[in-house]
């Protein structure tokens, strides 16, 4: 399968020449299969993008929310198919006391958007990821709650063989030791152990973390300890700070790189970047 990053940063877009390197758009991720299916994570204003390069060209859809955080949903009414009567998709996002197409409303309906969700053009579907896994296409897909403000869905894809973990906005340290907590007790470890790439939380550096402890993100020794617990192949570094430019960011790809080899860490490490392409 194919995965493509539309959007790697964190809580706000930031557009702009300082940005340009990583990229600006909040979080997107395209996965396309061996067959031509295609399933996207997240719906952050990287999808106006992705909406562009798919529409005309594909008739089903299946988008898969993490959360319903506004930097992860943003960019729902700028995606092109959804403007298409041809189109059918599936929005999928985290179980909540209120059905999924009325939160999502809550956004996408007067006075915060010019568009009501009922006048949507395209067949659109509103479900709860189901307990367990489930088959969508081509792919297998499983979601489980993690670890962050709200509830939040980690995802993981699997195709012929090869399997993505997408942990964006996790917090699975909380301040605690991770190389020593048992392996039960780790949020979203269920998901990532083994994975052909994780794409995983990296917001915080360690200075910046302790006055935002609880905010639902992590620090890069706490994203290092719990890849070093899973130990995918790959490590992707995600959901970038607003505040880090691409200066910042080439600095912590760097201290990633010199701690994971302290670390033992077998893991590839790179930064999530805007249009990369990992074959998988």
């Amino acid at each position: 399968m194919r995965v493509r990053a539309w959007g790697v940063r964190g809580s706000i877009p930031t557009p702009g020449s300082k940005t340009a390197a990583f990229g600006g758009n909040t979080p997107c991720v395209q996965i396309t299969g061996d067959d031509g299916g295609e399933l996207i994570l997240d719906a952050g204003s990287g999808i106006r993008g992705l909406g562009v390069d798919l529409f005309g060209r594909c008739r089903r859809l299946d988008i898969l929310l993490t959360h319903l955080h506004l930097d992860h949903i943003q960019g729902l009414l700028f995606f092109a198919p959804l403007f298409d009567p041809e189109v059918e998709i599936t929005v999928w996002g985290p179980p909540g006391r209120v059905p999924l197409r009325k939160r999502l409303a809550r956004y996408l309906s007067t006075p915060l958007s010019p568009v009501e969700i009922r006048d949507l053009p395209a067949r659109v579907a509103f479900e709860e990821v189901p307990s367990g896994g489930w088959r969508l296409g081509e792919f297998r897909v499983r979601g489980a709650l993690v670890a962050h403000r709200g509830p939040t869905l980690g995802y993981r894809v699997e195709h012929s063989g090869a399997s993505l973990c997408y942990l964006p906005d996790h917090e699975p340290g909380l301040g605690t030791s991770l190389p020593s907590m048992p392996a039960d007790w780790i949020s979203g470890l269920g998901l990532a152990r083994g994975a052909t790439a994780l794409i995983h939380d990296s917001q915080y550096t360690d200075d910046e973390y302790p006055s935002r402890r609880g905010w639902g993100h992590s620090r890069l020794s706490d994203t290092l300890a719990f890849a070093q617990r899973a130990r995918p192949e790959r490590l992707l570094l995600f959901h970038h700070d607003p505040s880090h430019d691409d200066a910042q960011l080439q600095s912590l790809a760097r201290e990633a790189g010199e701690r994971s080899a302290g670390l033992q860490l077998d893991s590839r490490i790179d930064l999530a970047r805007e249009g990369r392409v990992l074959d998988l």
